[in-house]
């Protein structure tokens, strides 16, 4: 039967990252491909006590819940962010909890863009931002950005000729580049959005997962004076994503809007979860879980970067990660990662080409590879499958582009 989809769906694309993950699911493969946490590193006792308490409670635990999600779990989500990160200025009414940080951008998108709107993105970006933009028929354009973020000169150029409705970025550990990007970049876009009275719309799953603490990156939120600022963040990167919690705060007026929108799609998300996150928070140490993750991640990014830089491959250039999930490697021009995956998967090594994260044009010469699941001795084995794989493909000689 030829069945009758909306027009829509003409633009839903299959995520090329979940279909690696497919292939790579298949066989004996070390993949470096999904951007996942380490399932070993779990807080699976803390989960099973948050748990317990929330049943303790009695039945009204397992009832419905108002679309905005469990308010005490709200309420701990500001105090972190006022902590942590030197947002403030907002209340619970003005916090949604939605099924991780994507249901955010997918709730943010419904409610924001028309076909043919305007949204700028750094480029390479978010690689599901774009398929959710697309998929409501905005015009994705991309902004010239360089290791510090977005460059000021062209951002305002293209706020003046395209009239955006608005911003995304991920200023913090970016997915997939691993930007950080600097104060003065931030200012720089705060400054111009509020000239211009445009929406940003700040994704920050990674900010936690910071590997130099003696350095500060202030959210673009926390800049802002709580008027042009959407600000979302997720629990799956910290405790587990099976809970698939996040969070987005911002003006009220636009948090009622998707609350709204999110009562017609699921009316809330999963209040269990909510409830034992809040347990969770309250009766268990998170900041020395996340500190305990970040001392792994950062020493397997470590083994990652060293196998990189003793390989001694002709024009590879990469930036070795402050923080976050991920490496990005930029390969000689006559490379292409996409061509070349389907070798490295027979090889048994797998990554994320670079293709599908740009909105402009691509870099096809690009891959991102994650270093938080897999362990030192893993990553070892696949990194030298990869660089032998890519010794075929290039000459002798690492060139590092630097340090963020």
């Amino acid at each position: 039967m030829k069945y009758a989809f909306a027009n829509r769906v003409r633009h839903l694309q299959s995520s090329a990252v979940r279909d690696i993950l497919k292939v790579v699911g298949q066989g004996n493969v070390i993949s470096f491909a999904g951007g996942l946490p380490d399932d070993d590193l779990f807080p699976i006792e803390g989960i099973e006590d948050a748990f317990s308490r929330v049943f303790a409670t009695g039945k009204k635990s397992l009832q419905y819940m108002e679309t905005e999600g469990y308010r005490p779990l709200r309420e701990v989500i500001l105090e972190r962010m006022r902590n942590k990160k030197g947002i403030t200025g907002f209340s619970a009414d003005e916090v949604l909890l939605t099924t991780g940080s994507q249901q955010a951008i997918d709730l943010f998108s419904r409610v924001m863009l028309s076909p043919g709107d305007v949204i700028l993105t750094e480029d390479p970006t978010y690689l599901a931002a774009l398929q959710v933009f697309k998929s409501y028929e905005a015009k994705v354009i991309a902004v010239q950005s360089d290791n510090s973020g977005m460059l000021p000169d062209d951002l305002e150029k293209k706020l003046k000729q395209h009239k955006p409705k608005c911003i995304y970025v991920v200023p913090t550990f970016s997915n997939p580049a691993g930007r950080v990007w600097s104060l003065e970049r931030r200012k720089q876009l705060i400054e111009l959005v509020q000239k211009y009275n445009i929406v940003v719309f700040e994704d920050d799953p990674y900010g936690e997962i910071q590997f130099q603490q003696d350095e500060t990156y202030v959210p673009l939120a926390a800049l802002d004076n709580g008027q042009h600022v959407m600000y979302t963040s997720t629990f799956s990167k910290t405790a587990v994503p099976a809970l698939r919690t996040g969070w987005i705060v911002g003006p009220f007026q636009v948090i009622r809007m998707m609350s709204q929108a999110k009562q017609a799609n699921d009316l809330h998300s999963n209040s269990l979860s909510q409830q034992a996150l809040y347990q969770l928070c309250c009766h268990f140490d998170l900041d020395a879980h996340i500190q305990h993750l970040i001392s792994v991640y950062n020493s397997r990014m470590e083994v990652m970067v060293r196998c990189l830089e003793q390989a001694n491959l002709s024009d590879v250039r990469f930036v070795k990660p402050k923080g976050g999930m991920f490496l990005w490697v930029e390969l000689e021009k006559s490379i292409n990662t996409t061509a070349l995956l389907t070798q490295a998967v027979e090889k048994g090594v797998a990554y994320v080409p670079g293709e599908p994260f740009y909105a402009g044009v691509a870099q096809k010469n690009t891959m991102r590879l994650n270093f938080t699941h897999s362990t030192p001795e893993k990553i070892e084995q696949g990194m030298s499958l990869l660089v032998e794989l890519l010794s075929s493909e290039s000459a002798k000689k690492t060139v590092p582009i630097g340090t963020y």
